[in-house]
């Protein structure tokens, strides 16, 4: 990690925008330490989104699922997380010692959320992640869900499906989406966090094309951040009623129009899990402050 809050592509993202001062103005809430707090929210939590790269290269974004507690602090700087991804995840492979990982534990029963980033290591357990970012962001955009039971999950589900473009299921789950998390790396290691809105509000030109608009937020720009300095990206798309994962994996840029700016993402590798995690959810209620979708 840099020795400041931001690295250059966020920096180049908040002069853009005109909103250098109200970044600098957040950056004390981005900590290295793990307060009790947080700590507390973590160990009620029944998943974590992971984002890292894989042996390839590729960025992907990953489902984590437990019993609370599962994911834990144990130390000011230290998380522990049992099992790890699950086999055959495309991150299967790639959580050894020192690679760079972004969490986001997501609550949709109290639109609640919370960044951790650091790196990771194997653990008797499943994997350690050393943290060196952790901050929580606000409830703008988040669906309200409640998790009433579980199901089965994989392996004992239908087998992946695998290919380098999005199948036309696939397109309509994606439309019909009220969230995704979106995993990038950057100078500073890497980075994962949600993304939400009404039905919709990801647009999906074709088999390999994603377009969504980036609403306002906290003025960090960490993913806008990354994107501006690498360009890799993995999305993960949730089911949240049978469990089933959507994973995408490409490139990503920001497109500046007038007085907003959207995402392009291109896609080169896809997997969807049937039954990867076994959490079930209920439809949503959506939050406030979605802008109406086309």
């Amino acid at each position: 990690m840099s020795g400041t809050a931001y690295h250059h592509g966020s920096v180049a993202v908040q002069e853009r925008l005109g909103l250098r001062d109200a970044a600098a103005h957040i950056a004390p809430s981005i900590r290295p330490g793990i307060r009790p707090v947080a700590a507390a929210f973590l160990e009620l939590q029944p998943m974590l989104v992971l984002g890292a790269a894989a042996p390839d290269g590729r960025v992907w974004a990953s489902l984590l699922t437990g019993d609370p507690g599962f994911a834990r602090a144990t130390g000011p700087h230290t998380v522990s997380v049992a099992g790890g991804v699950r086999p055959g995840d495309p991150l299967a492979e790639a959580l050894t010692e020192g690679t760079p990982v972004g969490t986001i534990a997501l609550d949709p029963r109290t639109r609640r959320r919370m960044r951790l980033n650091g790196t990771v290591r194997p653990s008797a357990r499943g994997v350690l992640i050393d943290a060196e970012q952790v901050f929580a962001n606000c409830p703008k955009y988040l669906q309200k869900r409640e998790l009433y039971g579980s199901g089965p999950a994989a392996p004992d589900g239908p087998p992946a499906r695998r290919g380098e473009a999005l199948a036309e299921d696939q397109l309509a789950a994606v439309r019909a989406a009220d969230t995704f998390f979106v995993a990038t790396t950057g100078p500073d290691g890497a980075d994962a966090s949600h993304r939400g809105g009404n039905p919709g509000f990801v647009r999906a030109e074709d088999p390999r094309t994603l377009e969504w608009r980036d609403y306002p937020g906290n003025a960090m720009f960490l993913t806008l951040g990354n994107l501006e300095a690498d360009g890799r990206a993995g999305l993960l798309f949730l089911d949240w009623e049978n469990g089933t994962t959507l994973q995408l994996s490409g490139r990503a840029q920001t497109v500046y129009r007038l007085e907003e700016r959207f995402v392009r993402f291109r896609v080169d590798s896809v997997v969807e899990t049937p039954a990867a995690g076994p959490l079930r959810w209920s439809a949503p209620e959506y939050s406030p402050a979605n802008p109406t979708t086309p």
